[in-house]
């Protein structure tokens, strides 16, 4: 019993310093806001509803430079890209009809106890590889690894594999590499020599600029060879596959575009300069092993498994084996390698599963639009809660249909970092939103607290509107929308009242009943004073509401009822009698029957205002201060 009393009391003093510190930092804080909202206020009472379409322009000018210089929209979509191939539930299966053959450590091994020695190999063990795929029926072979030089201790071998490139007649396709752009001038080679070269336009010149090309060392070699340099991004991750390399009007294939221009009848110009592969993780492209193609026989891996098929299928020949793995980092992983970059790439084209994006205009005209429907919507005075709801909902859908066409279509429409941008110009309005329902209600953040011996006297006007009945249910709530839009527009522009709303929620089981509670609050220095402010916001009011084509006396009547009173008691000594004269001033206009509706000059409704009379004498039922 005594433990459980102390770790009461110990919970009880934990408690009220906890609610000491609460009052101590809300105290400590509103000092902090009034400190920015007030002098940001004031910057608002100038610019009224100008900030957004201002707002509006300054976006829209940093997306047109953006576009034009450092299309940083696009770069930022890249780790986008990675997290959701990273994160999807499903990703897309290779064709099987393109398959990889690996020189692996395995066949390495292999070729060492045949006696033939480890890499490099032969090129006569090369020319068996490639036999033993011709007789396996495939339709053509890329064979990614470089024969620049002959070899003097193997001339039949050096022949053999000319002599094969020669008889397939572009089936077997071999690689070529770009030199550094330093080495250019000394090339004897023009981009029009290169062996698949192709004209980017009609104004393409022969023989074009010199280019430096290593070629393969066999002249068939050297007819049918295609590029094997790749380019990564700028953070060294590989997304998109290179299919040419342009050198002025002339562009030079890579592996995959000349495998599939051949294979497709298309021109290569018809192709996109890169391809955007649709990275896997879990379903690698199929791989068998060169020792077994040149020993007839399952000799790596697991001699039970079923090998690839190989006729009819494209294959791509590279190393895999530790220590001369060409390994480029991927989305989905670190150290893929070459020739399977190069074999995702051939089957994309081929089977048209690469990744359609759209093109880079979309994201900045998405942005463009969005920006401005955000900005109009505030200008327009919409309901900040409705915003907010119709922001996210619009967000949402946008991205879910962004993930679902990358995880089941193929298709990466890379707004993420667009989406990004529109909500931090949201936020802004917002903020700025903020700052004017601010002062509009009278929070004391943003405009100075009201004092009765400045200000001793006060008017209240109620407000109603009575919808058209003659009118169909959608028009009737679109004319009540309309009201209260138009209404907090201008209470938001500036201006001498308060307004006291949201008595009841939009959606509240009251709604029906309350929803004409809406109080507008004038203070001056004496009723003459108060009361011709109060006429000059009505009057401008109904100017407000019925300006335009949509006047709003087509779907209702907005009803006032006014009332005026003297809130300083003149006893500084107490606020008692100030606060029960402002309580009997806001019962007296909510409970009083007598209205007007509003007109354009509404000096009636001002001569007919209620002054009330207070007897400042405590009944039985208050109190004594």
């Amino acid at each position: 019993m005594a433990r459980k009393k102390f770790i009461r009391r110990l919970l009880d003093h934990f408690d009220a310093a906890m609610a000491s510190l609460a009052v101590w930092f809300m105290d400590t804080w509103s000092l902090v806001e009034r400190g920015y909202r007030r002098p940001l206020t004031r910057l608002a009472l100038r610019l009224k509803f100008l900030f957004y379409p201002l707002l509006a322009v300054v976006a829209l000018g940093w997306l047109g430079w953006d576009y034009s210089h450092g299309n940083s929209l696009s770069a930022a979509e890249d780790s986008v890209f990675d997290t959701i191939v990273r994160w999807r539930p499903a990703e897309p299966k290779p064709s099987g009809k393109t398959v990889v053959v690996e020189i692996d450590d395995c066949s390495l091994e292999w070729t060492r106890a045949q006696g033939v020695g480890g890499w490099p190999w032969p090129r006569s063990i090369h020319a068996d590889l490639l036999d033993a795929l011709d007789r396996a029926g495939v339709k053509a072979v890329g064979y990614d690894i470089q024969f620049i030089d002959r070899n003097p201790n193997d001339p039949d071998g050096d022949g053999m594999l000319d002599a094969l490139a020669g008889g397939g007649q572009g089936r077997f396709l071999f690689a070529s590499a770009r030199q550094a752009a330093g080495y250019d001038a000394a090339s004897p080679l023009h981009a029009a020599q290169v062996p698949g070269a192709f004209p980017l336009g009609p104004q393409a010149e022969s023989p074009g600029p010199k280019i430096a090309v290593l070629l393969p060392y066999g002249d068939a070699m050297a007819r049918y060879s295609a590029l094997t340099n790749v380019s990564r991004g700028e953070d060294g991750i590989l997304r998109d596959v290179p299919l040419r390399e342009d050198s002025g009007d002339w562009g030079l294939p890579t592996l995959p575009l000349r495998i599939a221009s051949r294979l497709q009848h298309r021109a290569p110009a018809s192709y996109p300069a890169s391809v955007r592969v649709n990275w896997r993780e879990h379903t690698r492209m199929p791989y068998i092993s060169a020792a077994d193609l040149l020993s007839g026989e399952r000799v790596c891996g697991d001699k039970k498994a079923t090998p690839p098929a190989l006729r009819g299928a494209v294959v791509l020949v590279g190393y895999t084996a530790s220590g001369i793995s060409d390994s480029k980092p991927t989305p989905l992983n670190s150290a893929m390698p070459g020739v399977e970059v190069w074999a995702e790439a051939t089957d994309a084209l081929l089977h048209n599963s690469a990744i359609w994006m759209p093109p880079t205009e979309f994201k900045y005209l998405l942005a463009a639009l969005l920006v401005m429907l955000t900005a109009y919507a505030f200008w327009r005075g919409e309901p900040h809660e409705d915003m907010d709801a119709i922001f996210v909902a619009v967000n949402g859908l946008i991205l879910l249909i962004a993930f679902i066409g990358l995880t089941y279509f193929g298709i990466f429409l890379d707004i993420f970092v667009t989406i990004g941008f529109v909500s931090m110009c949201f936020g802004l309005c917002r903020t700025y939103a903020a700052l004017q329902r601010g002062r509009a209600i009278g929070n004391n953040d943003y405009r100075e607290e009201y004092d009765p011996d400045k200000y001793p006297c006060m008017a209240m006007a109620r407000l109603r509107f009575v919808g058209n009945p003659e009118l169909d249910a959608f028009a009737g709530v679109r004319g009540r929308r309309e009201y209260r839009r138009l209404l907090r527009r201008q209470l938001y522009g500036g201006g001498d009242a308060v307004m006291i709303e949201g008595i009841v929620e939009r959606k509240s089981w009251l709604h029906e009943i309350l929803d004409d509670l809406m109080v507008l609050v004038w203070t001056g220095t004496d009723h003459a004073n108060v009361m011709a402010t109060a006429k000059r916001e009505l009057d401008l009011l109904y100017r407000n509401l019925n300006e335009g084509d949509l006047r709003l006396e087509d779907y209702g009547r907005v009803m006032v009822c006014i009332s005026v009173a003297e809130i300083d008691d003149d006893d500084d000594s107490t606020s008692r009698g100030e606060r029960l004269r402002l309580r009997e001033l806001l019962g007296q206009d909510l409970n009083n029957n007598d209205e007007s509706p509003l007109v354009a000059s509404n000096a009636f409704i001002i001569a007919s205002a209620h002054t009330l009379e207070f007897n400042d004498e405590p009944s039985d039922n208050e109190e004594e201060p």
